[in-house]
C-alpha cells in the first residue's frame, strides 16, 4: 500500500468511526433526529429480540476484544500493512457497530421513568459520560488510537517513540476512564426500557472482560511500573484511600 492511499485509508476509516460515534449517542439517547434508535424499531418477539440483541453485542465484543490482542496484531500486519493495521480496526469496530444500530430489535417496558430535577441530571450524566469518553481518548493520543497518526508517521517516513506510561489528568483518577465514560453514558437515563437495560448489561459485561485482557497486555508492555500504578489507581472507580504499603 502506497503512503498517499495508507494516508486516504485512514482519513477514511476515521470519518466512517466519528459519524459512527455521533450516531451512537443518538441512537442510545433516543434522539428522535435520527431515523433508528435503542427504543425505536421494527417490532419482534420477545425472545427473538433477546437473541438478535445479544448476538449483536457479541459481535462487536468479539470483533473488538480479539482484534486488539497483540498476538492477533502481530499476525494480521503479515496480511495488512502495520500502517494500516489501527485504521484497519477502527473501520470494523465501526461496521459492527453499525450492524448493531440496523440490526437492533427495541424491547418494551420500563424499568424507570423519572422526570424533572431526576431527568436533568440523568441527561446531565450521560452528557458527561460521553464527554469523558472523547477527552479520554485526547489525553493519550487521539490521534494514534484512531489510527491517523500510523499513516502520517509512514508517509513522513518517521518512526514513532517507544509507548510511556503517562497519567494525564483523568488517568491520575482512574486507569481506564474511557470505560467509566461508557459505563455513565450506557446507565443515564431518565426512561430505561428493557431494550435500554439489555443493551447496558451486555455492554458492561463486555467492557468488564475487555478491560481484564487490556490490563493483561499493559502488565506485559510495562511490567513494574504498571503494576505499581495499578496498586495506586482504580480501575474505574477512583479510590478513596491509598493501598498501605
Amino acid at each position: 500500500m502506497s503512503k498517499a492511499a495508507s494516508l486516504l485509508f485512514a482519513l477514511v476509516a476515521y470519518a466512517i468511526f466519528f459519524a459512527t460515534f455521533l450516531y451512537m449517542i443518538a441512537f442510545v439517547g433516543n434522539l428522535s433526529f435520527v431515523p433508528k434508535t435503542i427504543d425505536r424499531g421494527p417490532d419482534t418477539s420477545l425472545a427473538l429480540a433477546v437473541v438478535i440483541n445479544l448476538g449483536l453485542i457479541a459481535l462487536f465484543g468479539v470483533q473488538h476484544s480479539v482484534m486488539a490482542r497483540p498476538a492477533f496484531k502481530q499476525a494480521w500486519t503479515r496480511i495488512v500493512p502495520k500502517q494500516a493495521e489501527r485504521s484497519m480496526f477502527v473501520l470494523l469496530a465501526s461496521v459492527a457497530l453499525i450492524i448493531l444500530f440496523a440490526f437492533w430489535r427495541p424491547i418494551a417496558g420500563t424499568v424507570w421513568s423519572v422526570g424533572g430535577p431526576a431527568a436533568v441530571i440523568l441527561w446531565g450524566l450521560f452528557a458527561l459520560g460521553w464527554g469523558i469518553v472523547l477527552l479520554s481518548t485526547f489525553l493519550i493520543n487521539h490521534f494514534e488510537l484512531f489510527g491517523l497518526q500510523q499513516a502520517w508517521f509512514h508517509a513522513r517516513d518517521r518512526e514513532a517513540a517507544a509507548p510511556q506510561l503517562r497519567e494525564p489528568l483523568l488517568y491520575r483518577l482512574v486507569r481506564h476512564p474511557l470505560y467509566s465514560g461508557f459505563f455513565l453514558a450506557f446507565w443515564s437515563t431518565p426512561q430505561m426500557s428493557y431494550g435500554h437495560l439489555l443493551f447496558a448489561l451486555g455492554m458492561s459485561v463486555y467492557m468488564l472482560i475487555g478491560v481484564r485482557h487490556e490490563e493483561r497486555d499493559l502488565v506485559d508492555m510495562f511490567g513494574e511500573d504498571y503494576e505499581d500504578y495499578r496498586q495506586r489507581v482504580g480501575m474505574m472507580t477512583p479510590r478513596m484511600r491509598r493501598p498501605a504499603r
